[in-house]
């Protein structure tokens, strides 16, 4: 299929491409280490207990377990069952893969606690002082050894996990039981083989959707076809300097070689950082307007015919930091693209426009008329209109047709959630890519547009710095932008980039812009600042196949991934996630070995709904990779009560069995359950700090795919980090153009907002060059 919408292709042309497509992109189809060695620095006794450890969380376990558990309608003997519960997260590479995550990955805090765990677990002392008389062997009457973790039994190890889960003072073991655990787990429900399967998708019931046909017959191979952005693309990890230069001068750049120690110097008129919502936009509007645009962008190229769907590859290519990314206080789990199109390519479809009470209160209370203007009502319709937003869907997925049932049973409005997709399209794995095409990210709308009008697009390209100049200035401002120092990440590329350009923005997202000012030395204090992440508290709810009634039919991964909304207060709403077999197990409470292989065998009928809060309370980052956050308390009370109408729509859907992702599983079984029954099992809801804070035996962590308000606009420096057209208070021609504007949580999906903030900025800062010199 080709891509469908911005570029203008019609569906009658992906039908006729059908069958011929290539294979998706190697780098997004397998967890292949090409040949290279594990760059952990584990101890092998270190590992030793780390595969103890992994072997604990997913344990081997009989083969007629596969018989006597509940959940799916596979055959007793079912061979595929039989190899899931045999299978060990101690077997193969899963405990090198795990500890390569964790080095790699992790905060260096992290790394550091469960570097000395995993050395205090290698030895008896060790283990003694953090297993206690689980360590202990000898029959009665003699004198007790010490056994080391790795050499003890398996009931004992995953006894001390569950202590370790619980404990309340000794936080340290409690972070390093949630790191193994969320990485054991994820690694053994994402890795692929080299036929880029997973030997225990089907299992659970999981599939990755074919969207390519193989032929009938054999033809002969289709010429390779051009990609939207080819006549605009430069993608420098393939390149040395030499081709470099010569692709750059090829798109109608002016490249200057360096030195034997200079950089290579490029001119334009506008060099944009980030290619998302906020960069796709400006470069297209600043484009269209006939200036020399230059997008830098670290992520690379790919494109619908290049997409897999398939979790683990796609993850560690889309992604910033491979999916594994947390806040350093240990409260939230953080999901942002990294690739051309950013946010917009993985994101979930949700195009809804910002709230009008949104819109009021930032014009009044932050100085802003901008959101109170026509320009920003037309901007949001132009932005729906390039998008090609439609209203409603043809068929629901399994997860929404659950919040939809269960809503409409209690008598709550549920709403129907605006998309950039036909009506018809019923992709489950966008999150990942969309490989239909029919989702209209920026990579195949505005940066289209940016392109046909002469930008180019740097991929592999990370900044480094924005060059800023001393000056009298204007407005006050004390310093001058003159453009972009930039690294590419090609071995082959051995200089730097300087990019010389009269405008420059940071459209990099609001967990990345503030470093990037940061490094480029502006000092404003509000940059890094009022981090705003719609914090996230999930449940989920068993649906047996089988069950009397009328079933919902699907399967948890299927349909489109956001289609339905229910909004519990202004301030709350309802919607459900995209969850893959990885993300599933790395999210879910882990109880017991045995408990957790049940749960993963009913995971194509558990549907997930999340309480989502526009929150109050402020974030920081800190600088590059590191970030704080904590909800505020009446955030907490928020989520709390979003998170019980959660569990109520669940059970009134006809849910077996409903839970929460609380570190104790909390769950209840719904067959003949009383309201009284429901009452008392809502009261025990709670939402739960961190395993880093929490002073009780029970913890959370949020999720969060938002993140906004990190350089927000404003009226005055005293109050924001930049003004209200975008542009720092210190520095001329510096804007700013993503999330971070936001002068607070918006409470919805914010693409929309972002790209019609942008759409109006980008296009005040064209008009503010009328004399600059167009190509």
């Amino acid at each position: 299929m080709a891509v469908q919408g911005g570029d203008g292709q019609r569906k009658e042309e992906e039908q006729e491409e059908k069958g011929r497509r290539p294979g998706p992109h190697p780098l997004l189809c397998g967890w292949r280490r090409d040949g290279r060695k594990y760059t952990h620095g584990l101890h092998p006794t270190q590992m030793d207990a780390l595969r103890a450890m992994c072997g604990a969380f997913i344990p081997s376990l009989p083969a007629e377990e596969a018989a006597g558990a509940g959940g799916r309608a596979d055959p007793p003997g079912s061979k595929d069952l039989e190899r899931f519960y045999l299978a060990s997260a101690a077997d193969a590479a899963i405990p090198d893969e795990v500890a390569e995550l964790m080095v790699t990955r992790c905060i260096r805090e992290a790394v550091l606690l469960g570097w000395v765990v995993l050395w205090m677990l290698g030895t008896r002392v060790g283990t003694l002082l953090l297993c206690g008389g689980l360590s202990l062997s000898g029959a009665a009457g003699e004198l007790p050894t010490v056994r080391r973790f790795a050499d003890m039994p398996l009931e004992r190890r995953e006894a001390a996990l569950q202590r370790w889960n619980r404990t309340r003072w000794f936080f340290p073991l409690r972070i390093v039981f949630a790191l193994v655990k969320i990485l054991s787990h994820y690694v053994f429900y994402a890795m692929v083989n080299e036929k880029s399967k997973n030997p225990h998708w089907n299992a659970i019931g999981y599939r990755v959707e074919e969207w390519r046909e193989e032929p009938a017959e054999p033809v002969a191979p289709a010429p390779a076809r051009s990609r939207p952005l080819d006549n605009g693309v430069v993608e420098t990890r393939a390149l040395n300097d030499t081709t470099l230069l010569s692709s750059l001068a090829d798109k109608g750049l002016a490249a200057k070689p360096g030195s034997s120690d200079a950089h290579h110097t490029v001119q334009c008129d506008v060099v944009i950082v980030g290619s998302g919502c906020g960069g796709g936009v400006a470069a297209a509007m600043l484009a269209s307007a006939g200036y020399k645009v230059v997008v830098v962008e670290k992520g690379d190229y790919y494109t619908a015919d290049d997409y897999s769907s398939i979790e683990g590859p796609s993850m560690e290519r889309l992604f910033e930091n491979g999916g594994i990314f947390c806040t350093s206080n240990v409260t939230t789990m953080l999901f942002t693209g990294t690739t051309i199109g950013g946010g917009s390519a993985v994101n979930w479809s949700a195009s809804i426009r910002t709230p009008g009470e949104v819109l009021q209160e930032w014009s009044r209370e932050h100085g802003l008329p901008l959101f109170a203007s026509p320009g920003y009502q037309q901007a949001m319709d132009a932005v729906c209109a390039r998008l090609g937003v439609t209203d409603g869907c043809l068929e629901e997925g399994f997860q929404n047709k659950v919040v939809r049932r269960g809503c409409e049973a209690l008598g709550l409005h549920v709403d129907a959630v605006p998309r950039n997709s036909s009506k018809g399209h019923y992709c489950g794995s966008c999150n990942f890519g969309c490989p239909t095409g029919d989702k209209r990210g920026t990579d195949t709308t505005w940066l289209v547009d940016a392109v046909k009008h002469g930008a180019v697009v740097l991929t592999g390209c990370k900044a480094d710095r924005f060059i800023l100049e001393r000056t009298n200035g204007k407005n006050g401002r004390s310093k001058k932008c003159a453009g972009l120092m930039a690294t590419c990440l090609s071995n082959g590329i051995t200089k730097k980039l300087r990019i010389e350009a009269k405008v420059s923005i940071s459209a990099c997202g609001a967990l990345m812009t503030p470093p990037l000012l940061h490094r480029s030395g502006l000092k404003n204090r509000h940059i890094g600042q009022n981090l705003h992440l719609h914090p996230v508290s999930m449940a989920w709810g068993y649906f047996p196949e089988k069950k009397q009634g009328a079933p919902i039919t699907g399967k948890s991964y299927e349909g489109g991934i956001i289609t339905s909304m229910h909004r519990v207060t202004e301030r709350t709403i309802i919607e459900t996630p995209a969850l893959s077999p990885g993300g599933f197990a790395a999210m879910v409470p882990w109880e017991s070995g045995r408990d957790m292989k049940e749960r993963m065998r009913r995971f194509a009928r558990t549907a997930h709904a999340f309480a989502l809060v526009r929150d109050r309370g402020a974030g920081t980052v800190d600088c590059e990779g590191r970030l704080r956050f904590t909800p505020s308390r009446e955030d907490t009370r928020e989520l709390r009560n979003g998170l019980r109408r959660v569990l109520r729509i669940l059970v009134a859907a006809g849910a077996a069995e409903v839970g929460t992702h609380r570190s104790d599983g909390l769950r209840l079984r719904c067959k003949g359950v009383r309201d009284e029954d429901l009452e008392a099992f809502l009261d025990e809801v709670s939402i739960e700090k961190g395993p880093m804070h929490s002073t009780t035996d029970k913890w959370g962590v949020f999720s969060s795919a938002h993140q906004m308000g990190s350089c927000r606009m404003g009226s005055n420096c005293k109050d924001s980090a930049v003004d209200g057209r975008g542009e720092s208070w210190e520095a001329e021609g510096l804007y700013v153009c993503d999330g971070s504007l936001l002068p607070t949580a918006v409470g919805v999906n914010p693409m929309i907002t972002i790209q019609s903030l942008a759409y109006c900025l980008s296009k005040e800062i064209a008009q503010s060059l009328p004399h600059a010199k167009k190509h």
